[in-house]
């Protein structure tokens, strides 16, 4: 079962999800943090730290857990 993460724009970037989710504590930690992991949304591997992200999209990180974009 995917953890929900709200969020109450339209999307939200990869890099400001990582950091909402609390997987990261900074946004400079993003650029290594996706070259160190295996980062899935939607089931194919992403990199692109300003890849957008809306309303149902799955991200999920190797090792850490699954989650689940909402809108509020």
């Amino acid at each position: 079962m995917a953890t929900e993460v709200t969020i109450s724009t339209e999307y939200i970037t990869l890099g400001q999800f990582l950091k909402l989710a609390g997987i990261i504590d900074t946004g400079g930690a993003v650029k290594w943090f996706l070259s160190e992991h295996e980062v899935f949304v939607n089931g194919e591997p992403e990199n692109r730290r300003g890849k957008k992200l809306i309303h149902n999209d799955e991200v999920s990180v190797k090792g850490i857990g699954a989650f689940k974009i909402v809108f509020n």
